[in-house]
């Protein structure tokens, strides 16, 4: 029977995994193995995943992953070839004292996801830095310095993990670290709510021979569930101490590092060193590879050479790739190659299958006499929350309506501070402006660099608020929820369930949207997401598809503002399909999600997360996004005279010389002559030339020159596009947009074969407000992309893709509509 096919509320045993690669690995480390209790809890909406629970936790399934799973009744199970508990191999090997050579302690911080491990990193070093357990650029360990009894401890956390296999970037970033920088003591953070799934990565820090101490995090919900856990027995079988703590709260971290100086120290009575005994059949086989191994000194005096026996056992190709440069490589993967083919032929299973089987075997023969759970059968409190807020009918909208509340407070609440932020940016200006001569240096300040400033500050209430309810949903533990919501209809276009929250974020602002994908753990499934983002119409767009609707289309204005809303949804789904079939066509993403149980999010936590990805947003963004409005503020500045310059200045003199004139009409003419001053100094800068030679490539779309420069103006930052068309079409600032809507219904071609004819026609409007919704992200979005990808490569992708399929799609669209309207 497969696991898709119990029925709701049933419980099953495990009996095999099947299928192969990244599935077969996760999924056993996650605990689906052989003889592992596993209760259907309920489905998604839409025929979604499917939530299981298992060790005592949640997490959730794809259908077609549960598939893959053999099950029988828990009667049917036949519990004497359930795996065997072997304990430990003691070596005797004599701590030493370390702190006869140094008073300082490095100190890495490895756990699972959702383990606290982060908030413990922050309490304990006094430090707002955080660490996401996400892909690609989070992958930069923080380090924090702390000085106390006597010693300095240099704290490095390290990305979320399950486990240091080489599934993902996180895994393998996580035990290169530690064999490259040795830490002196690793702290192993520990859900004390999840313990059995936990201790799964324990059980590879043992294998590394490393100095542990086990923070048992989060003490108070075992407490609080009434769960007996001996940290004594359980210690001294490990030979690794066990510390409660609490880290929201800041409690039991002063015993934390009373305990990491004594182990430091040699002094810990508990603390040794141990193997897990693997059985006889794998401890023969390790200890044959190890034995080839270890000839070749360099490499096991950085790393444990029966880690790296067990790892080659698993078949791990980064460990070979380690080895590959060895005299004795050809030896060591002969051994291997061996050991795996009578390993598998045992236990008629992959070799990673049965380390994975032992070490779990091992860890319930560790928790049977130290472990207690007597309300395991009972319902915890976070599935009865879930039957309300994941039900299979009521889930959605519930969904909804948090997302309707969580953008309606970031729009709405945002919109006075925003306000007060321009008002203050334009007073800024206006106080530079009066105390400056005029003349380039005051341009540039007031025009380029605090208008630039400015054009990112404005954003900043928005960012706050979106990710202080974006750090309220992860620290609640809803956000896994709102995936395994959405995943099936995501899941449809290659997507997985998290790319939903950041593609709505998308319709507000595109690089919030793009930090937000650090919620994915899948490097593959954050980079695509990260590429079809920028197809959500942000709110920059807006006053653009505005400015033209209104003009152009007097009939049905909300339809075609939901149409173009909804051609880069289109768009956006179908590049992700595009995408995952060529370029991401061997990622593997399997849906195996934790769900945490629920807990109360702290505001310190809520705090510290807002502040990172600000200060993130600040300092990496805004400065790149300054950058560009300058250049394109210098573009457009020069150069300062053109073959007109001359005659508007006379004109300028005869008016004011002119005695017929009262005040109000010479401010008025002036005004006049100086916009189209402007206009003209526009067309013959660097950046009018600019789109003067791109507008042959735009005239099959409809668009004439000035059109072009106005594209090209709004490379930085979208919002400068309407400013750029106000001063080309030579509209007055203190007008209301009316007045430009009227100039660009009324444009006409000077020149050329369409001379006398409109520039504007509702074809070439609507190839133009197509163009503008797919091409050139802006600048923020480019860098932000370069930034979370690591990698200049992708930012250039969409910088081509969107612009080259912008230019098709609008030609299409605007030779389509000539044959129609």
């Amino acid at each position: 029977m497969k696991l898709s096919e119990v029925k709701y509320q049933e419980t099953v045993i495990i009996t095999k995994i099947l299928g192969h690669g990244s599935f077969r690995r996760r999924i056993s480390e996650m605990g689906f193995v052989k003889g592992k209790e596993v209760k259907v809890i309920k489905s998604a909406p839409f025929k979604g995943p499917i939530e299981f629970k298992i060790l005592d936790y949640n997490v959730s399934l794809r259908k077609s992953e549960a598939d893959r799973i053999e099950v029988v009744p828990v009667s049917e199970f036949d519990t004497s070839n359930n795996g065997s508990y072997e304990g430990v191999i003691d070596r005797k090997i004599q701590l030493v004292n370390q702190s006869e050579r140094t008073r300082t302690i490095n100190i890495a911080l490895v756990g699972n996801p959702n383990c606290g491990k982060t908030t413990l990193f922050n309490f304990i070093s006094k430090s707002k830095e955080k660490v996401g357990n996400y892909s690609g650029v989070t992958i930069d360990v923080k380090k924090a310095k702390l000085k106390a009894k006597g010693y300095t401890f240099n704290f490095f956390d390290l990305p979320g993990t399950y486990s240091l296999t080489a599934y993902s970037n996180e895994e393998i970033f996580v035990r290169e670290f530690i064999y490259e920088k040795t830490p002196d003591i690793v702290i192993n953070v520990i859900d004390s709510t999840n313990i059995e799934r936990n201790l799964f990565l324990t059980t590879q820090l043992i294998d590394m021979d490393l100095r542990i101490v086990c923070a048992l995090n989060m003490y108070d919900d075992l407490e609080r569930k009434k769960i007996q856990f001996k940290t004594n027995e359980i210690s001294r079988l490990l030979g690794i101490p066990f510390i409660p703590t609490i880290s929201s709260k800041g409690i039991g971290l002063d015993n934390l590092i009373d305990k990491v100086i004594e182990v430091f120290e040699g002094r810990d009575k508990i603390t040794r060193h141990v193997h897990i005994n693997y059985g006889k059949d794998l401890e023969e086989s390790i200890r044959k590879i190890r034995e080839k191994v270890k000839e070749d000194k360099p490499v096991t005096d950085k790393i444990s050479s029966r880690f790296l026996a067990l790892k080659l056992l698993e078949k791990d190709s980064h460990i070979e790739e380690l080895l590959a440069n060895y005299s004795n490589f050809s030896e060591i993967k002969k051994t291997t190659e061996r050991e795996i083919k009578k390993v598998e032929s045992l236990y008629n299973e992959q070799s990673e299958t049965v380390i994975t089987d032992a070490k779990y075997a091992f860890i319930t023969g560790a928790l049977k006499e130290t472990f207690k759970n007597p309300l395991r059968k009972e319902r915890s409190n976070s599935e009865k929350i879930d039957d309300v807020l994941t039900h299979r009918i009521w889930g959605l909208p519930i969904f909804t309506g948090i997302l309707f509340v969580m953008f309606y407070a970031t729009f709405n609440l945002g919109a006075l501070p925003m306000g007060w932020i321009d008002e203050g940016v334009l007073a800024l200006g206006n106080f530079f402006s009066g105390i400056m001569p005029d003349g380039m240096l005051k341009d540039l300040i007031t025009d380029g660099i605090i208008s630039g400033a400015g054009s990112v500050l404005v954003f900043l209430p928005n960012i706050l608020i979106l990710f202080f309810f974006i750090s309220l949903l992860e620290e609640s533990g809803y956000m896994a929820r709102a995936a395994f919501i959405v995943d099936n209809i995501m899941h449809r276009f290659g997507l997985h369930g998290r790319s939903f929250i950041p593609l709505v974020m998308g319709f507000g602002c595109n690089v919030p949207a793009i930090l937000a994908t650090r919620s994915m753990r899948n490097r593959g499934d954050r980079l695509l997401t990260m590429l079809i983002v920028p197809f959500m119409s942000c709110s920059a767009r807006l006053p653009i598809y505005i400015l033209i609707i209104s003009a152009f289309f007097i009939k049905y204005q909300a339809l075609i503002l939901i149409g173009i809303y909804a051609v880069g949804i289109v768009f956006a789904f179908l590049t992700a399909q595009v995408l995952n079939k060529t370029v991401f066509k061997n990622k593997e993403t399997p849906f195996v999600m934790e769900l945490p149980s629920y807990r109360m999010p702290t505001l310190r936590n809520i705090i510290f997360h807002m502040w990172d990805k600000t200060q993130h947003y600040l300092k990496k963004i805004g400065t790149i996004i300054l950058l560009g409005v300058i250049i394109i503020w210098a573009l457009g500045y020069f150069p300062r005279e053109s073959e007109h310059t001359e005659y508007f200045n006379r004109q300028l003199t005869a008016i004011e010389s002119n005695t017929e004139f009262n005040d109000t009409q010479k401010t008025e003419f002036t005004r006049d002559v100086q916009q189209a001053m402007e206009a003209d100094r526009l067309v013959n800068s660097y950046l009018g030339k600019m789109g003067r030679g791109i507008e042959p490539v735009m005239r099959p779309l409809g668009l004439d020159w000035k059109m072009s420069i106005a594209l090209v103006a709004g490379l930085p930052a979208k919002e400068i596009v309407v400013s750029t068309m106000g001063v080309l079409y030579q509209s007055s600032d203190d007008e209301s947009t009316v007045n430009l809507q009227q100039k660009l219904q009324n444009e006409i071609h000077t020149t050329g074969k369409r001379q006398g004819e409109k520039v504007f026609t509702l074809p070439a409007a609507l190839a133009f407000l197509i163009f503008i919704l797919l091409y050139f992200p802006c600048v923020g979005v480019v860098a932000t992309i370069k930034n979370e990808a690591g990698s200049w490569k992708w930012a250039a992708f969409v910088v081509i893709y969107t612009t080259v399929l912008a230019w098709v799609t609008a030609f299409l669209v605007y030779n389509s509509a000539n044959l129609f309207l």
